[in-house]
């Protein structure tokens, strides 16, 4: 679409971005020990909360059974004051603990569980090298090495997962059959990213938790088998729904959350936008506030091959939440 004629390159040689120690003086309140009475140990015991919250990312034309893309103004309200209770718990351990380096960088182990019919390709049976290019792709994106803000956040691939189960495919959002799937096979703590493969009900791309205090078995990402880098969901096919719900599972809204009024997305240097954007409309601007609508961001809707960019505060909000929520 001529916004990112360099991406593939990018993506290529790791183009280290200057951004992180910015984030990381801006992000260092609520950062806590590496040990404390919050660790999230692989035998933590898993709560079912009655409200999980999900957002998604959905193809262009495609609808949602459940609309789970997008928060309410209570919704939110109720997270950030969630996230304000949770830095606060945070510095108060911390206040009777011996202090602590504030964390530099935080690496993400992966558990990826591939859901299959059968054995085919058509039955969700994907090879490793997608999944090997899907990691890939999200330590370029979140590096800054693809043009955005540098983050803290690496990942590293613990397992791969391969379930043949006709009855959990394709997933479908806020199932009964999800619920089981998860609860199935959920591995380690609340610092553990745990993404679930496979064909998806109604349109969707992918979906994902946001975290909480406590873990509860839903915890994760469901993302669109065939949306990895390589796959055959034309114009969704450059890895970029991972990159997207994984900004969920870290605590960010969508671009567009909230429309023109009130806090947005709660970040401050993210342009206000009216509505989700498809495809790559260049010069789209659905707000009087300053700024185009950020469609390169990868919290939008638009192509992978439009998306390139987290923004500094969005890297910070979470820096943020990791400290208050999934820190071991």
């Amino acid at each position: 679409m001529g916004l990112r004629p360099n991406l593939l390159t990018r993506r290529a040689a790791g183009v280290a971005s200057t951004t992180l120690a910015l984030l990381l003086s801006t992000a260092a309140v609520g950062v806590v020990p590496a040990a404390s009475a919050f660790s999230a140990a692989p035998t933590e015991a898993c709560a079912e909360p009655a409200d999980v919250h999900s957002d998604a990312r959905i193809k262009a034309g495609g609808i949602a059974k459940h609309e789970p893309n997008e928060l309410t103004a209570k919704q939110v309200r109720e997270r950030e004051a969630d996230l304000a209770a949770a830095l606060r718990e945070r510095a108060s351990f911390r206040a009777g603990a011996q202090a602590a380096a504030p964390l530099a960088t935080v690496s993400i182990p992966v558990v990826v569980h591939v859901i299959q019919r059968d054995s085919t390709r058509a039955g969700g049976n994907i090879p490793d090298s997608l999944i090997n290019s899907q990691i890939s792709v999200l330590n370029q994106a979140y590096s800054g090495a693809t043009g955005g803000a540098a983050t803290a956040f690496s990942f590293q691939l613990q397992k791969i997962n391969r379930v043949t189960n006709p009855s959990w495919y394709p997933i479908v959002q806020g199932s009964s059959a999800e619920r089981s799937m998860k609860t199935s096979l959920r591995e380690g703590g609340k610092n553990t990213l745990n993404m679930y493969l496979g064909e998806l009900s109604s349109g969707l791309l992918g979906w994902a938790t946001f975290p909480q205090k406590k873990l509860n078995s839903m915890d994760g990402v469901v993302v669109l088998s065939e949306s990895l880098p390589g796959g055959t969901a034309t114009n969704y096919n450059q890895g970029d729904t991972g990159t997207h719900e994984i900004g969920h599972w870290l605590n960010l809204y969508h671009t567009f959350q909230g429309g023109c009024a009130g806090s947005g997305d709660s970040v401050d240097d993210t342009p206000a936008e009216a509505s989700p954007a498809f495809q790559c409309p260049t010069g789209r601007d659905t707000c009087t506030a300053a700024g185009l609508d950020p469609i390169t961001n990868f919290m939008d809707y638009t192509y992978d091959s439009c998306m390139y960019q987290f923004t500094v505060g969005q890297a910070s909000r979470m820096l943020t939440a990791w400290n208050a929520y999934r820190a071991a």
